[in-house]
């Protein structure tokens, strides 16, 4: 199936059966039948990003040019999609980013955000590259970048699709200015924090534990948290320590001070974005 109408059809499927954490279950995302995959070798699965940003005018040029433009100056290996992008509102929008926005950091969206998803008039796709687990916090800093190009030009919201988030024009403007500086800081570690707060969502419900899902957009594994460890707020704070701890120390020594487990047992398919080829970091119940 082409990738990116399966994107999309995750993204309809979680206008129909996404449910927020305190629902207790996750739902597949899909609009097509998954089942759980148990890979004990490694997959050979890579990330990419999926960029849905929506304009205020029927008429795709603006933004079209500008990601273009952005794809000769720095974004190398993206590319505009041609087949679904659409130069008229398409009213499936404020239901899909309803399910979306980031609701951890305060404020990372606003009435006015709605409106302009509410009153959109166009929707461009662009596709990221495959990334190699080397080149994901690099793809994902050009990725923001790519971001701010559009907004400059006239994006009115953005989504990142791979993982289902977005934010408020706000929020993303103030993301592209800590990526921005981790990049000019030369500090990869800061890098990928922001990517992961960028482009990653959290939390949602899997069985027993609250989950992160697009980690794999900068190289790690994705974190379940046993739901009684604590408050939501809680348990999104273990889950961003523990990647934190990942990307400082290293896999196998955080799975051991954690006593934790790695798992490649996933709710999504092999060929979703989704889907995490560096696995399932699970903490002990």
């Amino acid at each position: 199936m082409n990738l990116l109408r399966r994107a999309l059809l995750a993204s309809i499927g979680a206008m129909i059966s996404w449910k927020p954490s305190w629902s207790k279950e996750i739902s597949p995302d899909s609009g097509e039948e998954t089942s759980n995959h148990d890979e004990t070798e490694e997959s050979s699965v890579t990330p990419r990003h999926v960029l849905c940003f929506l304009g205020n005018e029927r008429d795709l040029s603006p933004l079209s040019d500008a990601a273009s433009k952005a794809i000769r100056d720095f974004a190398t290996g993206f590319s505009v999609d041609e087949d679904y992008s659409q130069a008229e509102p398409d009213d499936r929008m404020s239901q899909s980013f309803a399910v979306c926005w980031d609701r951890v950091e305060a404020n990372a969206w606003s009435p006015a955000d709605e409106d302009a998803v509410a009153d959109h008039q166009s929707v461009l796709y662009v596709l990221g590259p495959s990334m190699a687990q080397a080149e994901t916090v690099k793809v994902s800093m050009l990725a923001l970048r790519l971001v701010e190009r559009l907004i400059d030009a006239g994006a009115v919201a953005v989504k990142g699709e791979s993982a289902g988030i977005t934010h408020g024009l706000d929020r993303w403007s103030e993301l592209i200015r800590q990526g921005a500086e981790a990049v000019k800081a030369a500090d990869p570690l800061a890098e990928q924090r922001v990517g992961r707060l960028a482009f990653a969502k959290r939390p949602l419900s899997v069985p027993g534990y609250l989950a992160s899902v697009g980690f794999h957009l900068v190289g790690l594994p994705d974190v379940y948290v046993p739901e009684t460890a604590g408050s939501e707020r809680e348990i999104v704070a273990i889950m961003d320590a523990v990647a934190d701890e990942i990307a400082q120390r290293g896999l196998e020594p955080t799975l051991k001070a954690r006593r934790a487990s790695l798992s490649f047992d996933s709710t999504y398919e092999p060929d979703e974005f989704k889907f995490n080829p560096y696995g399932i970091v699970k903490l002990p119940k």
